[in-house]
């Protein structure tokens, strides 16, 4: 079937690409941002960002304490940065209680689990909806003997250890007046919205896997 889109070779695409001139010093900011706003290590990239090494460690430190599952440490940490980070924002107090009842469930402690269920988390969730929806999830992971058969057992993955820590982190960035997102995945995004873009008027090679950024022709 003929088509009418513009077929764009893989070497007239690289000569493209390649006249495209990016600073270095932009390319280290970019990293620095993505770095510093996840709060990831810290690393002496250029001297273009302006960081307070305190504030980096302070929110590694919370984002480790709830990676680890240890969520009361965390939510003393926060507090001594700021205790108006979590009287603040009721939805932040309730995601980190959640994961304190999910970490108890984990250890296998089903009374003190419901105990504090029952006195931490059901007088919000008699406020509020959407937290008593959540509550209830939580506490069915405790009606299966074996959680992998449970509809919500992937609140026990690791990746709700860290979504959560992520959340703290934003809140922590956004008190502190930094912004809460990198630029980089947003980047990202717009690459995938440019290409499917340009999709509709060119055959041209994609980048399909963002991890390498390398180069495909349409049909690999």
């Amino acid at each position: 079937m003929a088509t009418s889109k513009k077929v764009i070779t893989r070497d007239e695409w690289e000569k493209k690409l390649n006249a495209v001139k990016l600073r270095k010093e932009d390319m280290n900011t970019l990293v620095m941002n993505f770095l510093v706003t996840e709060g990831f290590f810290l690393f002496p990239y250029g001297e273009t960002a302006e960081i307070d090494l305190a504030t980096i460690t302070d929110r590694m430190a919370v984002k480790k304490a709830v990676q680890n599952g240890n969520v009361e440490d965390a939510i003393e940490k926060v507090n001594d940065l700021n205790p108006e980070i979590l009287d603040t924002n009721p939805e932040l107090f309730f995601h980190l209680q959640q994961q304190r009842l999910i970490e108890l469930i984990r250890q296998g402690k089903t009374e003190e689990a419901l105990e504090f269920a029952q006195e931490e988390l059901a007088p919000r969730g008699e406020e509020n909806q959407a937290f008593l929806q959540e509550l209830e999830k939580t506490v069915a992971l405790l009606v299966f003997e074996d959680a992998s058969n449970c509809p919500v057992k992937d609140l026990l993955d690791i990746s709700h250890r860290l979504k959560t820590a992520s959340e703290v982190n934003a809140a922590i960035l956004t008190s502190q007046s930094h912004e809460k997102d990198p630029k980089l995945p947003s980047l990202l995004k717009m690459l995938i919205w440019a290409q499917n873009q340009l999709d509709e008027k060119a055959v041209y090679p994609h980048i399909n896997d963002l991890s390498t950024g390398q180069l495909q022709n349409p049909s690999e």
